[in-house]
């Protein structure tokens, strides 16, 4: 059992809305998400990458993994300072997020009082695709929504089953019950300097061998970074007809989920 610990490394607060926070919940989620980690940097926006999982087993050193993803989001401008992977300190290990609701909810409305006003935030699509997605993005959409901040929230689209046979999945595409698309085009230039990010992962190189061909399909068919904005109600509905990926992957059901978001919500009642 888990006890409540406080950050060892508070965002320090900022005076103006200039910042622009991403939640993830394992280290290479960040690969669906570049194009608005270089646009943030662009503007001059200080980007804060969080990290819920230790994106590892129970006992597994995530230390290769955490370098990963600090290599790639240097590359991008991301400050080391500003890049916390709270799933290693709080020990909440990859597949286990909703097994640890609490803590990792109360980190991040801690963090949310810490980190000052905020420009824009990017949390992971409601999508099907794995349990850890789906339950980061429902309590931190809950947290977001308790604050008024819902305006500036976007999700963004990992991979899901929807309308897919067998254990297919399609990648950085966006549910239609999710609503309107917001795109914009990458340009060519941005798409090669991403898809050789995707290379730069070997700690998940067998994930990446199922991937990358469609992460490569979508850099060359569409080229768009795609979000849409989100719905509290949307969390209480199942995220697309028919079997979920998880759910083919058995690593979990939408009625677990389902409980576990549910029984957190009341002991906040």
């Amino acid at each position: 059992m888990h006890t409540r610990i406080e950050p060892a490394d508070p965002v320090p607060e900022l005076g103006v809305a200039s910042t622009a926070l991403f939640l993830f919940a394992h280290q290479d989620d960040e690969f669906a998400i570049f194009q608005k980690i270089a646009e943030e940097k662009k503007k001059g926006r200080r980007v804060v990458c969080l990290y819920f999982t230790s994106g590892v087993p129970a006992g597994a050193d995530a230390s290769l993994r955490n370098q990963e993803s600090l290599g790639v989001l240097q590359e991008l401008g991301v400050a080391p300072g500003d890049i916390y992977f709270a799933g290693e300190q709080l020990e909440i290990e990859d597949g286990a997020l909703l097994e640890h609701i609490a803590l990792a909810a109360d980190y991040l409305d801690r963090q949310l009082d810490n980190i000052g006003p905020l420009a824009s935030i990017y949390i992971l699509a409601w999508e099907g695709g794995h349990p850890d997605h789906d339950v980061l993005h429902a309590f931190s959409l809950a947290l977001l929504h308790e604050r008024g901040l819902t305006p500036l929230v976007r999700q963004f689209a990992l991979y899901n089953n929807f309308h897919c046979p067998w254990l297919f999945f399609r990648v950085l595409s966006p549910l239609p019950a999710n609503g309107p698309i917001e795109s914009t085009l990458i340009s060519w230039r941005q798409r090669l300097r991403f898809l050789s990010y995707c290379l730069r992962y070997p700690t998940q190189r067998i994930t990446w061998i199922g991937l990358f061909p469609f992460v490569l399909g979508h850099f060359v068919l569409n080229g768009r970074q795609q979000l849409q904005g989100v719905s509290i109600s949307r969390i209480g509905q199942v995220p697309h007809s028919g079997t979920l990926y998880y759910e083919k992957r058995q690593f979990s059901t939408w009625k677990v989920v389902e409980a576990r978001l549910k029984k957190w919500h009341a002991s906040r009642s």
